[in-house]
């Protein structure tokens, strides 16, 4: 803050190695991210594995290591509990990312009776939600708040303790002025007592700070610690490396360069009805739906709001629920959106949904997805809009009982084969194509084959084998060269004689990305019979991927 240097105690919660929590596998399991390592587990640790890591390192160091791609969904979605958790002692709790959270100590540390017990307090509370049982901070392996060193000791860096189940997801908590530092407290598993940041931040390397640029000049200059680059004139700073270096010297001497930020909450605008007792037919339901439905237009109205999408959630006494998405997108009157909720409880009728549950229904609720500003929608002054309103009721009919993303449209899509030139997307849904359909790709199946287009995409390829005329199987070399003349092709068992063939057309994709780089070739092949097949070789294998006429 311009002009005030009072920083204020900030208090973290740090769950290491988040995005393994959040995924499946067995210990030894590491969790990549563009081509590397993003995070691992104990086990993948002491074989050497680290993060940053290229996978191939990481595997040539641990065999066994279980490869999982990063699912940032899951791991905001398993974190939520630790939030709210957090949120018990106060709800100015900023999610830095899933895994990390922070509040400030002022208010809930005079509450709670100072900052160590606050810490000892949401310890406790997020190990609950983590799973883990509370134990008494002087037993061995619990989630440890550690004493505030005495003034006379040094503080240092630590290394925390790993909890007895390493697999098991764990918190640490960390105290000190300011965020930057609070986080590094947390990592360490220590409590920096007030006016001591910048004695604790001291040992750590300038790297910490976050600006490699800047860390590699002041390596360079002598000043490899950020106690020795806090320990220049902040004017001096100012002239030789900027406002970047500025922000950057005042975390080095423990200084606050923002606040923290309170997460946004969208409003909870769903509404619901339950039954005491049970209702045992479905058709009073519809009755309700009308209700909610209108409760949930005026909710949005009062707001502001629109939504894209409603979700349809029935509950039975027996535990058993059902959930369906209905498009909503602010077109639908509470009128029509009572009438989907009436199409779809016939369509888990027919479906059978409901069929052994005798206990009857508990819960209808109607809660909104998608929220946005409501910017109004203009109506057809001529009735043009007559006909695309009853191919929406068609539409709508067909997803009751198929579900939201049971009927798709097809969207052209940026692409070298046929199968991703076309993208098949839940009607409704806004599409925006990830790469562009109309820029150039060299190599791309349209411009190999002028006019002639696949009748048949196959959703996935599927593995077939190719083989010369002495049954030997075929291969291309990295310069695209044929082993030999295919003669032979093996689909499903069958075999094909090739009465014609051209190829291959080369494609290195993505060369930049480890993780999504492919090399692959292809391959136009007639066999008796007069039909023609699209295949594809890559890393060896052969692949049907479409067919012809």
């Amino acid at each position: 803050m311009p002009g005030d240097d009072r920083t204020p105690r900030v208090l973290v919660v740090w769950c290491p190695d988040w995005p393994v929590v959040a995924v499946t596998g067995d210990d030894p399991v590491a969790v990549t991210e563009g081509g590397r390592i993003l995070a691992c587990s104990a086990g993948a640790r002491a074989a050497g594995v680290r993060q940053g890591q290229r996978l191939k390192l990481a595997q040539r160091l641990c065999p066994e290591l279980e490869l999982r791609d990063r699912d940032p969904e899951a791991e905001t979605r398993r974190f939520e509990p630790v939030v709210a958790a957090v949120e018990a002692f106060t709800p100015r709790v900023e999610v830095i990312r899933p895994g990390l959270c922070a509040i400030p100590v002022k208010g809930p540390g005079r509450y709670f009776g100072g900052e160590e017990a606050l810490a000892a307090l949401v310890a406790a509370a997020v190990a609950d939600a983590l799973g883990r049982p509370p134990v008494p901070d002087a037993v061995p392996g619990a989630v440890a708040v550690p004493t505030e060193p005495r003034p006379t000791e040094p503080t240092a860096p630590t290394t925390p303790t790993a909890p007895d189940n390493p697999t098991a997801p764990h918190a640490l908590i960390g105290v000190a002025d300011g965020l930057f530092a609070a986080v590094l407290a947390a990592r360490a598993g220590v409590l920096v007592p007030a006016g001591r940041t910048a004695e604790f931040l001291a040992p750590y390397p300038v790297g910490t700070l976050g600006d490699e640029a800047l860390a590699e000049l002041l390596g360079r200059l002598g000043l490899p610690t950020v106690g020795a680059f806090a320990a220049l004139p902040p004017e001096a700073v100012a002239d030789r490396f900027g406002p970047a270096g500025t922000v950057a010297h005042r975390l080095a001497r423990g200084l606050q360069p923002r606040p923290l930020v309170p997460r946004d909450e969208e409003p909870d605008l769903a509404v619901e009805q339950r039954f005491d007792p049970p209702e045992p037919l479905a058709e009073p339901l519809v009755f309700v739906a009308r209700t909610l439905a209108e409760q949930l237009h005026r909710r949005l109205a009062g707001a502001g709001l629109t939504c894209r999408r409603v979700a349809v959630e029935v509950a039975c006494a027996d535990g058993r629920t059902a959930s369906r998405l209905w498009r909503h997108e602010g077109r639908l009157s509470a009128t029509a959106l009572a009438e989907r909720v009436r199409w779809q409880l016939q369509a888990w009728q027919g479906a059978g949904t409901f069929a052994d549950s005798r206990e009857g229904f508990a819960l209808l609720r109607l809660a909104p997805d998608g929220l946005a500003p409501d910017q109004g929608h203009q109506l057809a002054l001529w009735g043009q809009a007559v006909a695309d309103d009853r191919v929406e009721r068609a539409v709508a009919r067909v997803q009751s009982v198929l579900g939201h993303a049971g009927l798709r449209r097809i969207e052209p899509a940026g692409g070298r084969g046929p199968g991703e030139q076309q993208v098949r997307v839940p009607w409704g849904e806004p599409y925006e194509a990830a790469a562009p359909a109309d820029a150039p790709w060299p190599g791309r199946l349209a411009e190999q084959s002028a006019d002639l287009w696949p009748a048949v995409v196959l959703r996935e390829p599927a593995p077939v084998r190719v083989l010369d005329g002495a049954g030997r199987p075929v291969t291309v070399d990295g310069r695209a060269g044929v082993s030999a003349r295919p003669a032979l092709v093996v689909v499903g068992g069958r075999e094909e004689r090739v009465a014609g063939w051209t190829g291959p057309w080369p494609a290195v994709e993505y060369w930049w990305d480890q993780a999504q780089a492919r090399r692959r070739a292809r391959f136009q092949v007639v066999v008796d019979g007069g039909r023609a097949l699209l295949l594809t070789v890559e890393g060896g294998a052969w692949y049907l991927e479409a067919g012809y006429d």
